[in-house]
């Protein structure tokens, strides 16, 4: 396993199959963003369905998008909702600094550290094939990482307050990842995730 923690925007963090860049902290007033978010975010629990059963997680999502598209996982399908002056702000940072376009936002928030995401990978058919995929932190400090589906390589990266990390190439097609719980992070953090849906 290897562990990373310095931000080289230019750096591929896989070594095979895939493009990871991580940029860092790309949000100096990152503390304001946190906050706006939780207070103007329609959050709702999140919804699964696993083997045949509805279940409801701790973990909190919204969706935004350009348009209300439609986006299924884990079974569930929710529709997107129009963005929100705060959101478009951050797209458009985000943009800038990864040279990327995107048409949606997912967010997560986790309330402690207790709360995590298992193995998996954005590959749902709405998606945009090989697409950019812009993951956005704020709030606690959580390791992030990628297991290679098929030679269980794995490759941890500590994602920072204010951070953008970049998921692009066929990294979904090839790599797994998650966010594992901890009992170090004990603050919420708000994770979000802007894509780009084909419709």
């Amino acid at each position: 396993m290897k562990l990373f923690s310095l931000d080289d925007p230019d750096k591929n963090w896989l070594p095979y199959d895939g493009t990871v860049n991580y940029h860092g902290v790309i949000l100096p007033n990152a503390n304001r963003y946190f906050e706006l978010l939780r207070e103007q975010i329609a959050w709702r629990h999140d919804e699964a369905i696993i083997f045949g059963k509805h279940i409801f997680t701790k973990r909190m999502v919204a969706w935004y998008g350009d348009l209300p598209f439609e986006y299924s996982y884990s079974g569930i399908q929710k529709t997107a909702l129009p963005w929100i002056d705060c959101l478009l702000e951050l797209k458009e940072m985000v943009q800038k600094h990864s040279g990327e376009t995107f048409n949606s936002c997912l967010l997560n928030l986790y309330n402690d550290g207790t709360e995590g995401m298992a193995w998996h990978s954005d590959g749902e058919k709405d998606l945009k094939k090989n697409g950019a995929i812009a993951s956005l932190t704020l709030g606690a400090e959580r390791k992030f990482c990628f297991k290679h589906k098929v030679s269980k390589e794995k490759i941890d990266i500590v994602l920072e307050h204010g951070s953008l990390l970049m998921m692009k190439g066929t990294t979904q097609t090839h790599w797994l990842h998650r966010l594992p719980p901890t009992k170090s992070a004990i603050q919420p953090r708000i994770n979000l995730t802007f894509r780009t849906i084909e419709r």
